[in-house]
Formats: C-alpha cells, sequence, structure tokens
C-alpha cells in the first residue's frame, strides 16, 4: 500500500489563511533572489570558504591552505560569493584580504549549523 500525502476531505479555502499568506508572501522577484543565495550556500566548497572567514579576515593564501585547496580553485568561488555579496575585499598592497560581508552572512551559517545539528 502506497502511503498518500494528507488531503482535505473536501474542497474548500480558508479565507483567512489564504489572506494571511497573500500579505506575507514576497513578489515572485523577491523569491526568486532568495533562491539564487540559497543557490550559492548550497556548495560545500563555498561553505567551507565562508566558515573559514566567519573566523575573520583572510587572504587567498591562508583560505587556501585551511581549507585545502588551490588558491585558483579559491579564486573562483570568492568570485562567486562576492557576485552574490556574501564576501567583501579590501587591499593591502598586492595582497587582497577577504571577510564576510556582513553579521547576516555569519547568522545564516550559525543557524543553518545549528539546525542541522539539532
Amino acid at each position: 500500500m502506497v502511503n498518500e500525502m494528507p488531503h482535505c476531505e473536501l474542497l474548500h479555502a480558508h479565507p483567512e489563511s489564504i489572506e494571511k499568506i497573500r500579505e506575507n508572501m514576497p513578489d515572485d522577484d523577491t523569491l526568486i533572489d532568495l533562491s539564487e543565495l540559497f543557490k550559492v550556500f548550497g556548495d560545500s566548497t563555498r561553505i567551507k570558504i565562508l566558515t573559514a572567514l566567519s573566523c575573520g579576515e583572510l587572504c587567498v593564501c591562508d583560505i587556501s591552505t585551511a581549507v585545502g585547496m588551490t588558491s585558483s580553485a579559491v579564486s573562483h568561488q570568492l568570485k562567486i560569493l562576492k557576485n552574490a555579496e556574501l564576501v567583501r575585499f579590501r587591499r593591502e598592497g598586492k595582497t587582497v584580504f577577504y571577510s564576510l560581508a556582513d553579521d547576516h552572512v555569519g547568522t545564516i551559517l550559525k543557524q543553518g549549523f545549528d539546525h542541522i545539528n539539532e
């Protein structure tokens, strides 16, 4: 026997529930933007880099050593993270230092780790 998903016995809507959803539902463009953000978080390599950066500002060489990747591979991932506005950078001479873009990025990581470790 195949388990069926629970469903309404009668086909009817609950207008109060529907109205509340419509009032709180973001527009399609916002939902697409959020989906794109989560796609960036959907790669374990990028999560590893973000976790390293949650410890503080690092140059590409330090990130590469910390996460066990080539500088080229790290640079590629940093470009994606930078385009998603999850990391920022600053130059000091010829060295470029990266950090999390803001506290929200660290919060998203922490909440994700908290959720999977429950």
